[in-house]
């Protein structure tokens, strides 16, 4: 819950070994994340330092390379720095990280005439005309520089297509507006060697979420590779090994393969599941010569991809092999120190699957989270799927971005697939599937809209969070029936955290991380927890500790640190710890025995490491909070504490309208006497009695509706009426025997407490919770004949049946 990071303040991520020599008009190449190919941006002062004035023709020149754009102000643009796509960056024949130099243009010519022809491995399979299609409606967007020898791609009919300027009238550069005459005659040609292989390799472009972990990756890689005489000059060793973990999708190959591909490095790619072989010594035969390919064609980048399934712990290792290929990679990174422009990078999900041993120093000791991405995130990944796509004009990338809380770049990847599959399933029916190829006006009429993105949120979920339910309520304040205090106390703490941060910041303080819940079961803890998630709009975790005990035996503390990394991975995210009590109770543990210990003592280490930062809430409850060991609330734990207390009149009277909105209600119905009949019942007690009564009536419904023929009628007066609130089932003579005994017993009706206090308490709870036991078979006595639950004088009766049934003085009536 810090304050969002200021995008201009990211260069502190950076060393200072980036910062270059400056000279006025040379810039370091950033990325940017656009599909415009004739437009750099710069800071507004960089721009008034140079004189430049937006939307003015620029010339950018590398050492081998120039081409002309046109300028815009960024103000999140670093002075130092010029962003462009990697459309520009191929023409120029730079990657990102170099430098280049930039100076005004004045008195561009615009052009009379251009000829252009398409690159031919990207139009294999369209047909139409291309003029037609791609080109006029890219240059009528805006006026465009182009350059002789210059490619640029172009978007459209759900495809992408490269197009390269033969010739230009005025040579060598003009502007083409839309008075300039455009030419595509002649046969597509092929791509020139020393163009890179696609402009649709992955690059920095094509990675969003992570622009942290690729400053940090830039660092340690691109320095080592491209400068290491900067490490020899001062006697230091560079990085030769970086380990990337993270849930799977979250772009961990996709990092490694877009920096081989940005600094020009040959990539090499070790599958740690395909490499380990049964055959003695084939496995680090197999390590051993991918290492020596690599040097031979340094700058290399060795990316092996499972780490864990190459070197798991030791103590989940069955064989000599595994330990035999940990120590022959040992052996392999130590000996990269002789050789040079070799860089290993790996991955694994969990770094605590890992042998220690690979993780010491010189080993895969620079470590980078790759994360779950937060909302700013992935709207930044869902513009880059986008970019290339046709969105229709109601499309609201910000409003989804906020909807897949837990999502990570694969899954966003899969849902803008899955909303461009269903724009194609609505066009179906002018789309002539026997044929070979698709017309270019049929493709150009697909435009993705809100609607088919609204149908592919609903087909997918996070992949990342499946191990654990993890949702965004929909239960809302209307649905809860709680005391009015509760709620206000429960907002304080933790939607005020959630969605005002900064203001905590500003009084000098941090907001409570975790609230204690207590009170008698069916209350609604778990009720108001989903609500409060639900006006937060955060995903909303539940475990019932008891799971953390039988998940997997004899690692409770995986168990524990997993659910809290799930937690970390959706926030915003509340994590509800229910029945706290089974392990947390102060003197000894109820259940798990030794077990019990170790998940009560993970959760409070895991609870002492939880950062504001980590947007993450957690809601303890039980029973009771005398209950629990003191070390459990603590400052930084449980520090707050709520009682949930029995409902109160005006909550009753919530909770029966809640139960029977969706039903059917007769106006003799008096909600006010069915509140006042229901003193000292809890939540679950009284849902349980409208659940009891709506089978009543369905099935006095049922009957009626098979001796009638008038079913209109019969369903337009039929209601749940007084009556079905009076009636009690009918059952069997020998059930009240083994109701009794299931009552007795604990967690039945007593569950091992002596209810004391007013007798009428005690004969409503029981007689509401077992009415059908209260039968003139055991001569309780319905003294005025209306078969009301609620009603009975018969105490002596009902005393003796008390005595006769219960096998403990689990409940007394007093």
């Amino acid at each position: 819950m810090a304050k969002p990071v200021d995008p201009n303040k990211e260069e502190k991520y950076a060393t200072s070994i980036l910062n270059r020599k400056e000279l006025p008009n040379r810039l370091i190449i950033d990325n940017a994340i656009n599909g415009d190919n004739s437009v750099v941006t710069l800071s507004q002062q960089k721009m008034n330092d140079l004189q430049l004035i937006s939307g003015n023709a620029v010339m950018l020149q590398s050492k081998c390379r120039e081409t002309i754009c046109i300028v815009h102000a960024d103000n999140t643009c670093p002075n130092d720095r010029i962003r462009m796509n990697r459309v520009i960056r191929n023409n120029l024949r730079v990657h990102s990280s170099d430098i280049i130099s930039i100076q005004g243009l004045k008195d561009v010519q615009y052009g009379k005439r251009i000829h252009v022809l398409p690159i031919d491995d990207t139009v294999q399979g369209i047909t139409g005309n291309l003029l037609k299609v791609y080109l006029k409606p890219y240059f009528a967007e805006a006026d465009r520089p182009v350059r002789e020898g210059d490619v640029f791609i172009v978007h459209a009919a759900m495809h992408a297509v490269e197009f390269k300027v033969i010739k230009t009238e005025p040579s060598p550069y003009c502007i083409v507006t839309s008075r300039t005459s455009i030419h595509c005659d002649g046969d597509p040609i092929k791509r020139e060697e020393e163009e890179e292989i696609s402009l649709n390799e992955i690059g920095y472009d094509d990675i969003g979420g992570v622009r942290k972990q690729l400053v940090q990756i830039k660092e340690m890689v691109e320095l080592p590779l491209k400068h290491p005489q900067l490490f020899k000059t001062i006697g230091a060793k560079p990085p030769r090994s970086i380990l990337l973990y993270g849930p799977p999708g979250t772009g961990k190959s996709l990092i490694a393969r877009a920096v081989a591909n940005e600094i020009g490095a040959f990539f090499f790619l070790i599958n740690g599941l395909e490499i380990v072989s049964k055959s003695a010594g084939e496995s680090e035969s197999n390590l051993r010569k991918t290492f020596e390919e690599a040097e031979k064609k340094s700058p290399a980048i060795i990316f092996i991809d499972k780490l864990d399934a190459i070197a798991p712990k030791r103590e989940k290792t069955h064989g000599e092999v595994e330990r035999s290929i940990v120590s022959q990679l040992l052996t392999l990174i130590d000996g990269l120190k002789q050789r040079s422009n070799v860089i290993v990078m790996a991955a694994t999900r969990q770094r605590n699957l890992i042998d220690p041993a690979v993780r010491h120093f010189g080993c895969f000791d620079r470590e980078i989270d790759t994360g779950i991405p937060n909302a700013a995130d992935r709207l930044e990944i869902l513009r880059i799927h986008t970019k290339n796509m046709k969105l229709d004009g109601d499309v609201n990338l910000e409003q989804i971005s906020n909807e897949t809380h837990g999502y990570v770049g694969a899954d966003l990847a899969s849902l803008c697939s899955e909303a461009a599959l269903q724009q194609i399933r609505e066009k179906k029916h002018v789309i002539d599937l026997e044929e070979h190829t698709i017309n270019a006006e049929v493709l150009n009429s697909l435009v993705i809209t809100q609607e088919n993105f609204r149908f592919a949120l609903n087909q997918s979920n996070a992949s990342a969070l499946r191990e654990i339910v993890v949702e965004v309520p929909t239960t809302t304040w209307e649905d809860v029936g709680c005391s009015d205090h509760g709620k206000r106390l429960l907002q304080q703490l933790v939607k005020y955290p959630f969605q005002h941060p900064e203001k905590f910041l500003e009084f000098g303080t941090t907001p409570s991380r975790a609230v204690f819940l207590y009170g008698p079961p069916g209350c609604g803890k778990t009720l108001l927890a989903k609500a409060i998630a639900n006006e937060c709009q955060a995903n909303f975790i539940s475990i019932n500790v008891l799971e953390l005990l039988s998940i997997r035996t004899g690692e409770p503390e995986a168990d524990v640190r997993d659910v809290f990394d799930k937690a970390r991975r959706a926030a915003p995210c509340i994590l509800f710890l229910d029945e706290l009590d089974l392990i947390a109770r102060d003197g000894s543990v109820r259940y798990g025995g030794d077990a019990a210990h170790r998940v009560a003592n993970q959760i409070l280490i895991e609870m002492d490491g939880m950062s504001a930062k980590e947007n993450v809430f957690i809601i303890g409850a039980a029973v009771g909070c005398d209950i629990i060991h003191p070390i459990f609330f603590k400052t930084g734990r449980f520090d707050h504490i709520i009682i949930i207390p029995l409902p109160d009149e005006q909550s009753r009277l919530t909770i029966f309208k809640v139960c029977l909105k969706n039903s059917p209600v007769a106006e003799d119905v008096d909600f006010d006497y069915l509140v006042n009949k229901t003193n000292k019942f809890t939540g679950s007690d009284i849902k349980n009695i409208c659940l009891r009564t709506g089978q009543l009536a369905a099935r006095e419904f049922i009957e009626k509706q098979e001796q009638t023929t008038t079913t209109t009628t019969l369903n337009q007066l039929f209601k749940i009426s007084r009556c079905h609130f009076d009636k009690r089932s009918l059952v069997h003579p020998d059930e009240p025997f083994y109701f009794a005994d299931i009552c007795a017993g604990p967690g039945g009706f007593s569950f091992g407490f002596t209810l004391k206090g007013k007798s009428d308490f005690a004969l409503q709870k029981f007689l509401a919770s077992t009415p059908e036991t209260f039968d003139p078979y055991y001569d309780v006595k319905d003294l005025d004949g209306d078969g009301d639950i609620f009603k009975s004088e018969n105490i002596d009766a009902l005393q003796n049946y008390v005595n006769k049934c219960t096998m403990h003085n689990g409940v007394h009536i007093v």
